[in-house]
C-alpha cells in the first residue's frame, strides 16, 4: 500500500505497533520465567496484562478506521526482543541476569513510548480524539 497521506501512514504505524505488541506478548512469559527476582517476575506478568490491553485498543482503533491491524511485521521490536533472547541464553549470576532483563525491558518500553507518542500526534492531527486518548 503506498503511503500517500498521513492517514495511510497512521494506518501503517498502527499495523507496526500491533505487530510489536504481539511480539511482546510472546516474549514476556519467557522473560518472567527467566527472572530470578519474584518482584521482577511479577512485573513482567503485570506488563503482559497491560500489553494485552494495548492490543485490544489497537484493534478497536483499527476497526473504527475500517482497517485491519494485521499485515506488517515490526522489525524494530523483533531486533530488541532478539537482544533480550540472546541475554537469556547467557550463563549469568541471578542478579546480573535480572539487571540485563530490566535493561532489555526498558529498551522495549522506550520504543513503545516513541511509537505511541507519534500515533497520538497523528490521531490528533487527523481529528481522531478518541483514538488519541486511547
Amino acid at each position: 500500500m503506498p503511503l500517500s497521506s498521513l492517514e495511510d501512514l497512521y494506518a501503517d504505524e498502527l499495523k507496526d505497533v500491533y505487530s510489536a505488541e504481539n511480539q511482546i506478548i510472546k516474549a514476556l512469559p519467557k522473560m518472567a520465567k527467566k527472572a530470578k527476582s519474584p518482584q521482577l517476575r511479577a512485573a513482567f506478568q503485570e506488563h503482559l496484562a497491560v500489553t494485552r490491553t494495548h492490543v485490544q485498543r489497537i484493534e478497536r482503533i483499527a476497526e473504527e478506521l475500517g482497517k485491519s491491524p494485521r499485515g506488517k511485521k515490526c522489525v524494530g521490536m523483533e531486533g530488541l526482543l532478539k537482544e533480550g533472547q540472546e541475554l537469556m541464553q547467557e550463563e549469568a549470576e541471578p542478579m546480573v541476569l535480572d539487571a540485563g532483563l530490566i535493561a532489555a525491558a526498558q529498551r522495549v518500553e522506550h520504543y513503545e513510548i516513541a511509537v505511541y507518542g507519534t500515533l497520538r500526534a497523528y490521531a490528533e492531527t487527523l481529528g481522531y480524539p478518541e483514538a488519541a486518548n486511547l
